[in-house]
């Protein structure tokens, strides 16, 4: 239960915190591309671009392990959506930045947390992964909403902040699902208790 906890607590925190500052960390093997987008983009755009740019490739990775394993239906058809839902989102972004002539900016900490997150999925019985899948995905949804109506807010790039309009309500709807399957998971731990 405790890694169940601060599971939940590092994805909803990770979609805005790990942009703080994000414009002006670079590294040296970074830097050139990182020069260019912030250059191109505010610094509420290119944090947006970050946190996107790794969020979208976690939800199918994630999704596809959580398709893999779970036994449950409910989960699996979930976790199916989050890989179809997203790799349109990808491209989308892609579309963007490839037309902006945009290299993604780097998100080291994201990623790490990110593959972390991926590998403990794979590692993890099928229980504790429905669980932890579930309970990451309501976090994670309430962190992704708030970063894309903080760009949508703040953003001062016009397509990005479309695409963040466009993104906003299929965000939305997953967060909506994840936390059906929540009070499911609930449910179910009640009834087996």
């Amino acid at each position: 239960m405790k890694r169940t906890a601060s599971l939940g607590f590092v994805l909803s925190f990770l979609p805005i915190a790990a942009g703080i500052n994000l414009a002006n960390a670079q590294t040296a093997d970074t830097a050139p591309a990182a020069s260019a987008a912030t250059t191109k983009l505010s610094a509420v755009d290119y944090n947006f671009v970050a946190q996107a740019n790794l969020g979208a490739p976690f939800q199918i990775e994630s999704g596809r392990v959580a398709e893999e394993k779970t036994k449950a239906a409910a989960i699996r058809e979930y976790a199916h959506l989050m890989v179809s839902s997203h790799i349109p989102v990808v491209d989308a972004l892609n579309t963007i930045l490839k037309r902006k002539d945009i290299a993604a900016p780097p998100n080291t900490l994201l990623q790490g947390a990110y593959h972390a997150m991926v590998s403990t999925f794979k590692a993890e019985p099928r229980a504790a992964l429905d669980r932890d899948y579930v309970e990451g995905q309501v976090e994670y949804q309430k962190g992704n909403a708030a970063l894309f109506q903080y760009e949508i807010q703040y953003g001062t790039d016009a397509d990005l902040k479309e695409f963040a309009r466009k993104t906003l309500p299929k965000i939305e709807d997953h967060l909506q699902r994840a936390l059906k399957l929540a009070k499911g998971e609930k449910l179910g731990k009640t009834a087996s208790e």
